[in-house]
């Protein structure tokens, strides 16, 4: 049986709402109860990040920093994982640090650090994985396209550094075609000079919406028998992946499984043609209207959508069954079990569904859970756990 990563210590300076925190985390379940705005969701976030370097629920990394820290000359936040791994001892360290060649405009740039060595964010894919679920996320299932994709690249990143490389070159040509496409927009420089720049997006492309339609398909697997467990079979679950393959096809011309038997180069060749087809609307808009930057996939429990029908319970299991089978996903993908990070996950769940949820987390080799209030978690879950007090950014024994 494969092993579990588990996270042995963190350490945080100035990370959010912590001035100073060094923790040593145990094995199996870890409660963490506080009122809101005391650090329950920050905590979750810090030992996210050591994952792949990108915040969970900031736009950039600044937000991180503690806000009494901006007060310093040189303001700065600093998170240490200490993770026990299959392979080997991990130490793992980011710093956002001022950038001392714009030390007059307060820019910032990110330092990382494997096992004591500066490396590129893109080295931290594999290396610690863990899945986080927010409130928030439910817009996952209710709220944009965006929503869905940031998930889909998120977990593939974690496990696979080729999408990763793509996925950030993708974003370097799409911005350099759309910049084109506005010049074109304003009657400067001629159509064929996309030519270099479609054939180089589709190649792209092709990879991402392949490695995507794969990873959905098996996500549908594994997210379809965790979503009977959790509904006790009341509720047959399915992930739909839904590529933009042209301007006004939300369907795509190719969804799994058949879309898995295209090859890259005749899905590379299919989206040029389809640039062409519409490069006069393109210029018109001056954006690039068909790629996987515009893909989405569809959450159907007893083939209902549940973006447009789903309950609010609902939706949260749905979401629920997702991450619990993102954690499938990435064991197979690493044969390690990854950290399960759980921010008030009880919150809005019926009875019934919060005992098998909690049922099946009583096997997890390490997950963290937080709370207002500790009495919903049945007293034998309880006993087996680690409880923590958080108050103010400051971690404590639970004190009965």
């Amino acid at each position: 049986m494969a092993a579990a990563m588990r996270l042995q210590r963190l350490t945080l300076a100035n990370f959010r709402n912590f001035r100073q925190l060094e923790v040593e985390f145990p094995a199996g379940a870890i409660i963490v109860v506080g009122d809101n705005a005391q650090g329950k969701s920050n905590l979750l976030e810090a030992i996210h990040y050591l994952t792949g370097g990108v915040p969970a629920h900031a736009s950039q990394d600044r937000e991180l920093i503690h806000f009494d820290a901006w007060k310093l000359s040189r303001p700065f936040a600093r998170a240490v994982g200490e993770i026990e791994t299959r392979d080997q001892d991990l130490h793992i360290e980011i710093r956002i640090v001022m950038d001392p060649t714009h030390a007059n405009s307060r820019r910032l740039r990110k330092e990382i650090l494997i096992n004591g060595q500066k490396r590129r964010r893109r080295e931290l894919t594999g290396r610690f994985s863990a899945v986080l679920f927010l409130p928030h996320d439910l817009e996952m299932v209710e709220g944009a396209p965006a929503n869905r994709r940031r998930f889909l690249d998120d977990m593939l990143s974690q496990a696979d550094p080729q999408y990763a490389d793509d996925l950030i070159e993708y974003g370097k040509v799409l911005t350099q075609r759309n910049a084109l496409l506005r010049t074109l927009q304003e009657r400067r420089g001629t159509p064929d000079q996309l030519a270099y720049w479609d054939e180089r997006l589709c190649e792209l492309a092709a990879s991402l919406i392949r490695r995507r339609a794969h990873a959905l398909l098996e996500l549908d697997r594994l997210g379809h028998a965790l979503h009977g467990e959790l509904t006790r079979e009341s509720e047959r679950l399915r992930l739909i992946y839904k590529p933009r393959l042209a301007p006004n096809n939300h369907a795509g011309e190719a969804t799994p499984p058949a879309g898995l038997d295209i090859a890259a180069a005749d899905l590379s060749a299919s989206l040029r043609a389809s640039l062409e087809r519409h490069r006069r609307l393109e210029i018109q808009r001056g954006m690039t209207l068909i790629g996987p930057h515009r893909d989405d996939f569809q959450f159907l429990a007893n083939d209902v959508d549940l973006r447009l029908f789903g309950s609010r319970g609902q939706n949260r299991t749905a979401t629920l069954s997702l991450k619990l089978a993102e954690v499938e996903w990435l064991h197979e993908r690493l044969q390690e079990w990854p950290l399960l990070l759980l921010d008030e996950v009880l919150a809005e769940l019926d009875l019934s569904r919060r005992q098998d949820l909690l049922s099946r987390l009583r096997a997890a080799p390490q997950v963290v859970l937080t709370a207002t209030d500790p009495a919903m978690f049945p007293d034998a879950f309880l006993a087996a756990a680690t409880l923590w007090r958080i108050r103010a950014g400051v971690l404590s024994p639970f004190a009965t």
